[in-house]
C-alpha cells in the first residue's frame, strides 16, 4: 500500500478535530458557569466610598436594602447549557426574567460576604449558598468567582463557577443529625457512659503472651504490680452528663484529674477480674463493682464493659456503662440485716442465733459457754408506762449488751424480753466473767437514765463433750429462770409474772 504522507508529517489525532471555540467551551463545560457585567456595582462602590463608606459588611447589614441595591447592579451576559439544566429554565431570557426565584430566602448574608470580598480588592471570591431552581428545588452550590484578566479595572467581565454540592450536602446534614443524636444520647443518657483508650493495656498483655505467660490469674497474684500499671495505662476519652453528676464532679476536667480518688481500695479487686475477662477474650463482660464519689461517698455501680466494633484488635476504643445499684445495695444490706437482726435493739435475732448455733456445733470452737439473760418488769413497765416506755427500756438492753460483747462471741434478742450470748471457746469462768461485766454495765447504764431501772436475771451453762448446745441453752435457761424467781422475791411489790 501507498503512503500518501511522506516521512515525519503524519497528521496527529488532535490535527484532525477542528478545535473548539471559547463559546463552544464555555457552552459544553460540566458545571454552571456565569458570565456577569460588574460594572454597575463598580460604580455603586465608588459612590459609597466617596460617601466615607468604610466597613462594608455594617453597610449593608445596617439596611438589607442596599444589599438588593448591589443585586439590581449585576448583570447576567451569559449562562451555559449545564446552568439552564440544573435552574430548569428554557433559555438565558427565561433564567434572567427569574432571577427573583433563584436568589431568594437564605442567601443574604453569603451575597453580604461576596459583596465584601470584592470591596476589599480580591480578584477571587467564594462562598457557600443556596440557590433555587425555578420550580423550587433548593439547591446547595459552592460558589467560585472570578474577575478576568482585563477587566480588573471595569469588572465587566465577572466568570462564575457553581458546584451543585447538593447530594454532598445533603448527605453532610444527614450525618451530623446522625452524630448529633448519637452524642445526645451519649451525653444525656440516664446511666454513666465512659469512653475509654484500652490500646496500653493490649500491648501489655501481647507482652505477657510472647515471653509465654499462660495463666495469667496466678501471674497478678504474684505480680499485683502489673494491675497498679494496667489502671494507670487507661487513658479516658470521654465521659457524659450523668457520670459528672453520679460522681459529684462541677466537670469533665475536674473528674478526670481526680480518678485516683474515683477507682481505689476494693475497686483493685474488680478491676483484675475484669483483666482476667479480657485476657480470657471477653470483650463484652459485666459485674458488679465499688467506686467512690469526689466526696468520698462509696458508690456501688453495675459495669457492663464492652470493645466498640472494629477495634476488637487494638482495644482503642471501649465503652463503659456503669449503673448506680447504690441504693439497691442499701435496700438488700438492709433486707439482710433484718433478716438476722432485731429491728428495735439491732442485736441479732433469734433465727441468727439458730445458725449460729447450728454452725458452733458443727465446727466448734469448744467448749461453747451459753448465757441466757431477762429483762426484769418490762410487764409493769408497759401496763404503767406504755409500751413505748417498754420498748426504750429494751433498746437499753441492746445497748448494754453490744457494749459487753464482742467478736467471735455473738448475742441475739430470742423473745419479747429474752436474750441469748453464744460465747465459743469459753469455759465456765469465761461466762462467769462476762455476766459480771454485763452487771457493771448495767449499773453504768441506769446512771444515765433515771426514770426506769434496768434489770436483767441471767443464766450461764457451758457445753461438755458430746452435749448438744441445745441442752446447754435449756440448762442456761432454767438458771436463768432461777434467777428471775429470786429477783421477783426479793423485790417487793412486784407480783410474779404468770409466764415465770
Amino acid at each position: 500500500m501507498q503512503n500518501d504522507h511522506p516521512p515525519g508529517n503524519t497528521p496527529s489525532s488532535s490535527a484532525k478535530v477542528q478545535a473548539l471555540s471559547e463559546q463552544e467551551t464555555f457552552d459544553l463545560t460540566p458545571v454552571s458557569l456565569w458570565k456577569e457585567d460588574y460594572s454597575g456595582l463598580k460604580r455603586l462602590f465608588t459612590e459609597w466610598r466617596a460617601q466615607g463608606v468604610s466597613d462594608l459588611r455594617g453597610w449593608l447589614q445596617q439596611d438589607h436594602r442596599r444589599a438588593h441595591a448591589c443585586a439590581r447592579e449585576i448583570r447576567v451576559v451569559d449562562v451555559n447549557r449545564r446552568t439552564l439544566e440544573w435552574y430548569e429554565a428554557r433559555d438565558l431570557e427565561h433564567l434572567v426574567a427569574n432571577l427573583d426565584k433563584v436568589f431568594r430566602d437564605d442567601m443574604l448574608e453569603t451575597f453580604i460576604d461576596e459583596m465584601v470580598q470584592l470591596w476589599e480588592g480580591r480578584l477571587n471570591f467564594s462562598s457557600y449558598t443556596v440557590n433555587y431552581t425555578l420550580g423550587g428545588k433548593r439547591l446547595d452550590i459552592q460558589l467560585s468567582g472570578r474577575i478576568m484578566p482585563g477587566s480588573e479595572e471595569s469588572w465587566d467581565y465577572i466568570l462564575l463557577a457553581i458546584e451543585n454540592v447538593t447530594e454532598r450536602e445533603t448527605a453532610r446534614k444527614k450525618l451530623s443529625r446522625s452524630e448529633n443524636y448519637a452524642r445526645g444520647l451519649f451525653e444525656y443518657s440516664p446511666i454513666s457512659l465512659w469512653v475509654e483508650d484500652f490500646s496500653q493495656v493490649k500491648r501489655l498483655f501481647d507482652d505477657l503472651h510472647r515471653i509465654g505467660i499462660t495463666d495469667f490469674r496466678t501471674f497478678t497474684d504474684v505480680h499485683p504490680e502489673f494491675v497498679e500499671r494496667c489502671m494507670q495505662e487507661i487513658r479516658v476519652i470521654d465521659v457524659n452528663l450523668q457520670t459528672l453528676s453520679m460522681f459529684g464532679a462541677p466537670d469533665k476536667a475536674t473528674l478526670l484529674a481526680h480518678l485516683s480518688d474515683v477507682f481505689r481500695d476494693d475497686m483493685r479487686h474488680h478491676f483484675n477480674e475484669q483483666l482476667i475477662e479480657l485476657w480470657n477474650g471477653n470483650l463484652f463482660h459485666q459485674r458488679e463493682v465499688v467506686n467512690y464519689s469526689l466526696n468520698g461517698d462509696q458508690l456501688h455501680v453495675h459495669l457492663q464493659f464492652s470493645v466498640f466494633p472494629g477495634y476488637e484488635d487494638s482495644w482503642g476504643l471501649v465503652l463503659v456503662a456503669l449503673t448506680d445499684i447504690t441504693a439497691r445495695k442499701k435496700a438488700e444490706a438492709y433486707l439482710e440485716f433484718l433478716g438476722k437482726h432485731d429491728e428495735l435493739t439491732k442485736l441479732h435475732n433469734r433465727a441468727f442465733m439458730v445458725d449460729e448455733l447450728n454452725r458452733l456445733e458443727r465446727k466448734g470452737p469448744f467448749p461453747v459457754s451459753v448465757i441466757v439473760a431477762d429483762l426484769n418488769g418490762l410487764k409493769e413497765v408497759n401496763d404503767e408506762l406504755g409500751h413505748a416506755a417498754g420498748d426504750a427500756l429494751l433498746r437499753r438492753v441492746g445497748e448494754v449488751l453490744d457494749k459487753a460483747v464482742e467478736r467471735p462471741c455473738s448475742v441475739a434478742r430470742t423473745g419479747g424480753d429474752e436474750f441469748a450470748i453464744l460465747l465459743p471457746a469459753t469455759d465456765e469462768r469465761g461466762s462467769a466473767m462476762l455476766m459480771e461485766q454485763i452487771t457493771k454495765l448495767v449499773e453504768v447504764n441506769n446512771q444515765y437514765y433515771s426514770s426506769v431501772s434496768l434489770s436483767l436475771s441471767m443464766g450461764a451453762a457451758t457445753s461438755v463433750p458430746g452435749e448438744r448446745l441445745e441442752h446447754v441453752v435449756q440448762r442456761a435457761d432454767a438458771l436463768m429462770y432461777d434467777a428471775k424467781r429470786q429477783y421477783y422475791a426479793n423485790t417487793p411489790g412486784l407480783e410474779r409474772r404468770q409466764t415465770d
